[in-house]
């Protein structure tokens, strides 16, 4: 088993669907989600489109910024996140 899997429970392809929808739900290019991150654009892209997995490090900052998420004031990217989370991550809830 990969490690994305048992560090967030989400298998590969699901894992660059959330990372889609977790980008647009922030209304970010995949530049911007990238710079964000610390990664670059290619590695965004490729991790949308399952072609590779996000290191420990970078699955970390995106669980990171789901939380940030789900504790934001704007109720509509609370509300976003939190179906993001049932969505891909509906045995458990993240915990920064």
């Amino acid at each position: 088993m990969a490690f994305h899997q048992d560090y967030l429970g989400v298998e590969q392809p699901a894992i660059g669907q959330l990372i889609r929808e977790l980008r647009q739900t922030l209304k970010l290019t995949q530049e911007k989600f990238a710079a964000q991150l610390g990664v670059s654009f290619p590695t965004i892209n490729r991790w949308e489109n399952g072609r590779s997995t996000p290191s420990p490090l970078a699955l970390k900052q995106i669980e990171i910024l789901l939380n940030q998420l789900s504790e934001s004031p704007n109720v509509t990217l609370r509300e976003h996140s939190q179906a993001i989370e049932g969505k891909y991550l509906p045995s458990r809830k993240l915990k920064a």
